[in-house]
């Protein structure tokens, strides 16, 4: 049967007698699927599409047997809920490009967690994970030293530590400061922490156990209970003549004279 008046026949991949028009419509749908393909997955398909491939990869069919995941060098920014997998323990999320750790903080098995060279800003919510052993979070955008100390403070488990090249780490004295508030850490930053930074770091910080320690050293001759960090306050007395009045300032400085001259020795024998 011949085609009617003013209908064009031309061979083309789908057979002789396919019109033209056929033809350019499934050109115009291949090329939107290879666009489609080329289209960027989603922060949250991306994360769980890297999820589903590592399971697959070590042939876990049951959540609860995962024990550990691998999921660094992702380009991932965000992370699906890994609470299903309630007995994790090693977690591998270095070289990304995460802002926070929320989609972990049910994991309380976790017991080594890699969260370095990313984004991250804060880590609220961090706390809740006490069976931490090593936490690595390096490289990343912390600046808050005292909210993240707060973090950390109830990990009594917490052995090894990182934190380097972050912003906290330009505080004087950061190191002292972490090993004050986190005597349980036994390697900070990838050195191990010595009993002479611990020694320094009771002289520096806590001064009331300091002066305990010197006042045992001499004797008791030293006042245990004055802090060199705030004014010296005086005990209320009742009216008394001028002269004793001096007497009793001028032996007030010169026991604080003393008191700082002792630290400074002591600062200089643990050097």
């Amino acid at each position: 049967m011949s085609p009617g008046p003013g209908l064009a026949v031309v061979g083309t991949s789908g057979g002789p007698g396919v019109p033209k028009t056929c033809d350019s419509n499934a050109q115009t749908c291949a090329l939107r699927d290879a666009n489609l393909a080329k289209a960027p997955l989603s922060a949250v398909e991306s994360s769980r599409r890297a999820v589903e491939d590592q399971l697959k990869i070590s042939g876990h069919k049951r959540d609860v047997d995962v024990l550990e995941l691998f999921l660094s060098r992702k380009e991932l920014t965000e992370v699906i809920d890994l609470s299903r997998f309630r007995k994790l323990k090693y977690l591998w999320l270095h070289h990304n490009k995460l802002h926070g750790i929320a989609f972990l903080t049910k994991n309380y098995c976790l017991t080594e967690l890699y969260l370095n060279n990313n984004a991250i800003f804060e880590i609220a919510g961090l706390h809740s994970l006490r069976s931490l052993h090593i936490l690595m979070l390096h490289h990343n955008e912390l600046t808050n030293i005292d909210v993240t100390v707060k973090e950390l403070k109830g990990m009594l488990n917490l052995k090894i530590l990182s934190l380097y090249q972050n912003p906290l780490c330009q505080y004087n004295l950061y190191r002292l400061y972490i090993i004050y508030h986190l005597p349980g850490v036994t390697l900070l930053d990838r050195n191990q922490v010595t009993e002479k930074e611990r020694r320094s770091m009771i002289t520096i910080f806590n001064h009331e156990k300091a002066h305990i320690l010197q006042s045992i050293a001499f004797g008791g001759k030293v006042d245990a209970s004055w802090n060199p960090t705030s004014p010296f306050k005086q005990k209320p007395t009742q009216s008394v003549p001028s002269g004793i009045l001096k007497k009793k300032k001028k032996k007030l400085k010169l026991l604080k004279l003393m008191s700082n001259l002792i630290i400074i020795i002591i600062a200089i024998i643990i050097s």
